[in-house]
């Protein structure tokens, strides 16, 4: 790490400013869900039903979680820079058949090349960790992800805006201007940080191996995945709790989901201010423990009466403090396992996060019912937020036994 020279903006011989990898970051958030008010009209524009039209978001999450285990080692072996650029000028491509489509068919086509913007999260966490150790890595994945998070909170309200004034189209032309320009920045301030790349391919192939039978990568991977299980979980659900048994409206339930992303900023805020200071692993605890301790007391208060929405929604700020405090550290956790696959590591990391959080999300229409209340959702919430505690003692247990993570780990 030491090897890299000092950032310097807008120069392509240095690694990226920060902020670049906030705006790519974020740019990647911005194109899963700016177009979400505009499925009722592109459902009537394509004259399809909404269903059909609601795959643009599930087979754009299963595609992202796919391309994740395969962007991760082509960084590893051809260098972040190039591999961020392609899916740059993918992206903007599939953007442009998305406009033109004149069919549903086509449209969701191009949709899902549209996920070549995914490199921007993969990759970014990657070059942090070429850029920086462990526990730093940690605090500048918090900041950059809080960046991050702060899109999805006003993205909606700008598409539904978008598409009252233009139409659906003004979403995804302003997906291709923000391409282009964010691109444009890539290109210019994006320095390449990866300078141990894998000698071929399938020498990779050989090497990834060591990750599989990494207990600590498991242990970061799977302490990420049930620790967004229970947002994804909450994701999936609280939409029909929020309708049927708080009877919230549309604009309502809105407002009330912005709670659970405001605490994701400050848990984010958190692990870039005190990850240092910690160290992941006891960062990753305390978020575990902060989201288990609020759906718990949110059960309670339930069970004793409590009809008022914030009963519900009011403690899933708990639950965005805990992501927020164990995500960017597990993160690090896994992409410090072996630093010279983090691209790898990064990229199957991120899939078992976004296929087992999808998985919790699509159970979630499973077992709500009607009459179930929010007991049920609470009950899947609370199950994943142990399992996240046991997996992070699980880590610590490992951490004692064969020492601290940058020793050579023969387990």
């Amino acid at each position: 790490m030491s090897e890299l020279p000092k950032s310097k903006f807008l120069d392509r011989t240095t690694p990226p400013h920060v902020m670049t990898l906030v705006l790519l970051a974020g740019l990647s958030a911005l194109s899963m869900n700016i177009f979400l008010p505009s499925l009722p009209n592109m459902a009537a524009y394509f004259k399809t039903d909404y269903a059909l039209m609601q795959l643009s978001v599930s087979l754009y999450l299963g595609v992202t979680g796919v391309l994740q285990v395969i962007i991760g080692p082509a960084s590893d072996r051809y260098g972040r820079r190039p591999v961020i650029l392609i899916g740059l000028v993918v992206f903007m491509l599939a953007t442009i058949g998305c406009l033109l489509a004149k069919d549903v068919t086509t449209f969701l086509i191009f949709r899902m090349i549209q996920t070549g913007i995914a490199t921007g999260i993969v990759l970014s966490r990657a070059i942090i960790r070429d850029i920086v150790p462990m526990d730093k890595a940690a605090s500048m994945i918090g900041y950059v992800t809080m960046g991050m998070a702060l899109v999805p909170m006003a993205a909606p309200a700008l598409g539904g805006i978008l598409d009252e004034l233009f139409g659906w189209q003004a979403n995804f032309s302003m997906l291709l201007i923000l391409g282009a320009l964010i691109g444009g920045l890539i290109y210019f301030d994006l320095g390449e940080t990866n300078i141990h790349r894998s000698p071929s391919l399938m020498a990779q192939a050989r090497d990834y191996p060591e990750l599989f039978r990494s207990r600590r990568f498991w242990g970061y991977a799977l302490t990420a995945a049930f620790a967004s299980g229970s947002f994804f979980a909450f994701l999936g659900g609280a939409p029909f709790i929020g309708t049927t048994y708080f009877g919230l409206s549309s604009s309502g339930l809105g407002i009330y989901f912005g709670i659970v992303s405001l605490g994701y900023v400050a848990g984010n805020f958190l692990s870039g201010r005190y990850s240092t200071r910690f160290g992941i692993n006891r960062m990753m605890l305390y978020g575990s423990f902060a989201t288990l301790g609020g759906l718990v007391l949110s059960t309670l208060v339930i069970a004793a009466g409590a009809t008022h929405p914030l009963a519900f929604f009011g403690f899933m700020f708990a639950v965005g403090i805990g992501n927020g405090m164990v995500l960017p550290n597990a993160n690090a956790g896994m992409l410090s396992v072996r630093p010279q696959l983090a691209g790898s590591a990064s990229g199957l990391g991120g899939s078992i996060m976004l296929l087992g959080g999808a998985s919790l999300a699509a159970l979630t229409g499973v077992i709500l019912t009607p009459g179930s209340g929010p007991f049920r959702l609470l009950a899947l919430m609370i199950l994943t937020s142990v399992l996240a505690v046991f997996t992070v003692l699980y880590i610590m247990r490992v951490a004692r036994q064969a020492g601290p993570l940058n020793e050579t780990e023969h387990h």
